[in-house]
């Protein structure tokens, strides 16, 4: 069995990354546009909420500054990266947990470090550190199901793992579909007081949701420009 106490149990460092800047980015999916001409900018330590009607394009967007989908026309860059893809300097969390139905949650959690781990080889000091599992489970108020088949868990609790993934190893940029989707109000506040210490370490999100996320962030509307927004 994987010793989950092994990595770091300190807060996980980000590289030294300025900002993502986005320019004249179109969106297409199939024949239908999406997007013309999307431009922002996310600077380290700063939080974007994307927003919109179903279909609109928020995962579409997610998915192409991950490195998952391609893009129409324009530019995505992440200021800092250096020789690295963004795909490697960023935490995807879509609307799949993936993770293992017959594997424990700290098994799972193990499984991503070590990938997500490999993936980052040779980034920026900083990058490979992170929590342990067991200590990410704790920061999500999971700690007692680290034994637990993931198939046994709640769909809350299986969002909350999730979660989880982004403390196990350290990456600047986090990319977060509806991200409280299955949480309970004590759960999204543990999330908040997550992505509060990841914007604080000079961190950066771009997060599509509907809800509030109880941070402070700038506001994207597909189709629109970009509001300033103060989170409660």
């Amino acid at each position: 069995m994987p010793d989950f106490s092994a990595h770091s149990s300190a807060a996980p460092v980000a590289p030294p990354i300025a900002g993502l800047y986005v320019a004249g980015l179109d969106l297409i999916r199939g024949e239908q546009q999406l997007a013309r001409q999307l431009t922002f900018t996310v600077a380290a330590g700063t939080a974007l909420v994307v927003v919109g009607a179903n279909g609109s394009g928020k995962s579409t967007l997610l998915r192409c500054i991950a490195g998952l989908l391609p893009f129409e026309r324009g530019s995505i860059e992440l200021e800092g990266r250096g020789e690295m893809p963004i795909a490697a300097l960023a935490h995807y969390l879509g609307h799949q947990e993936a993770m293992k139905p017959a594997l424990t949650v700290g098994e799972n959690l193990h499984f991503w470090a070590r990938m997500l781990r490999s993936e980052g080889a040779g980034a920026a000091e900083g990058l490979a550190q992170g929590l342990a599992p067991a200590a990410a489970l704790e920061r999500f108020g999971l700690a007692h199901v680290v034994d637990t088949p993931a198939g046994y868990l709640s769909a809350g609790q299986r969002r909350r793992a999730a979660l989880a993934r982004l403390l196990v190893v350290s990456r600047p940029l986090w990319l977060l579909d509806e991200p409280t989707a299955a949480l309970d109000a004590a759960s999204v506040k543990k999330l908040t007081e997550v992505m509060a210490g990841h914007l604080n370490a000079g961190g950066l999100i771009v997060a599509a949701t509907h809800d509030e996320l109880g941070i402070a962030a700038q506001t994207l509307r597909l189709g629109e420009q970009i509001d300033e927004e103060d989170g409660p």
